[in-house]
């Protein structure tokens, strides 16, 4: 049967259209470049660079299905999330340096939005208060394409598989570290409750909550694989095939193995799946102080990273938006960004 058409175009061809909000996109970049030229003077080849990074934002927004509107703090934080993992076409992120100039062209893009009128001032935050931080390295993590092809890499039609995917949905769905998933018992697992006791840095116990992937895959783990392995008394959760707890050399290896098998990166560790955890629940919107209780942080200032914005970020949110805040009108009041046009000779890749 041949696709329905709509006013004579097929189906097809349809899906393959640009959506109203990407033709609009396109026709604002189509008038970027004065603008570029005449207010900022900027080099025909830093236009050019300009240009190519809103690119891969107007990529951005096609997958996930945003507008220009929609630009606030966590949407540009998921951008930079997005840039960092799988933006490029082999499926892995840019260099921080390119991700910082990309942010660069993002914000003159919106300046331009604001005097073209779509906006009253930018939603993207200025330099002083947002930006990427280069004199540190980012936590590895992975994208959540990524994330989700290393879980459905063991065969659970095994007893080691069904085991193996447990580990996997612990490790990425309540952010443990190698020694916290190590030691866990039996009875520290409170399937009911959804609740896991862990033992931390220092010895500190604190809880963790996990979702319905990891209750699922805990849950046939323990009926039908655990039972198998156990030997004796032994009341580690995660067993080797001789009955005994498993190690953390042989969780790092699991680890690293069935990210092979999906195509990852060779060097993916118990810890990026923690780090991972940590920044797809800020991409999705959870509060800091929320990320810093479940990855069991004694200070915030370890959770901010996770962030990739400057410390600077909290000190302008309270001059912006606290009512008691003298400084609060005129931090509202500057607008302006000194950032320095993206140097023409970076990194593009």
């Amino acid at each position: 049967m041949a696709d329905t058409a709509v006013d004579g175009v097929p189906a097809v061809e349809l899906e393959l259209q640009d959506s109203p909000e990407l033709v609009r996109l396109d026709s604002l970049l189509e008038r970027f470049p004065a603008y570029l030229r005449g207010q900022r003077r900027l080099a025909e080849n830093t236009v050019r660079i300009y240009l190519d990074d809103l690119g891969t934002f107007r990529e951005f927004l096609r997958l996930r299905d945003l507008t220009l509107e929609g630009m606030d703090r966590q949407m540009l934080r998921g951008y930079l999330a997005w840039l960092a993992t799988e933006a490029r076409e082999n499926g892995e992120g840019y260099a921080r340096v390119s991700i910082a100039r990309k942010l660069a062209a993002l914000r003159s893009f919106y300046r331009f939005l604001v005097q073209e009128g779509m906006f009253k001032s930018s939603p993207v935050p200025s330099g002083r208060s947002f930006s990427v931080k280069l004199d540190k390295p980012l936590p590895p993590f992975l994208g959540q394409v990524e994330t989700t092809r290393i879980l459905d890499v063991p065969d659970e039609s095994t007893l080691m598989g069904v085991r193996d995917r447990a580990i996997l949905e612990v490790l990425y769905g309540c952010g443990v570290r190698l020694a916290e998933i190590q030691s866990i018992d039996l009875e520290h697992v409170n399937m009911d409750r959804r609740e896991i006791r862990v033992r931390g840095k220092g010895s500190k116990e604190r809880m963790v909550v996990f979702g319905q992937h990891a209750a699922e895959a805990l849950q046939r783990y323990l009926e039908e694989t655990r039972p198998q392995l156990v030997s004796g008394p032994e009341q580690g959760l995660f067993l080797n095939r001789y009955g005994g707890r498993l190690s953390r050399r042989s969780l790092e290896k699991l680890v690293k193995g069935y990210a092979i098998q999906a195509g990852a990166r060779e060097d993916v560790h118990p810890h990026t799946l923690r780090h991972t955890f940590a920044t797809h629940m800020l991409e999705g919107g959870a509060d800091l102080r929320v990320i810093q209780e479940l990855l069991g942080h004694s200070s915030p200032t370890t959770t901010q990273i996770y962030t990739h914005v400057t410390k600077q970020e909290a000190l302008a949110s309270y001059l912006s938006h606290h009512p008691r805040s003298v400084a609060g009108s005129r931090a509202r009041a500057d607008d302006g960004d000194d950032e320095s046009a993206p140097d023409s000779e970076g990194e593009h890749g």
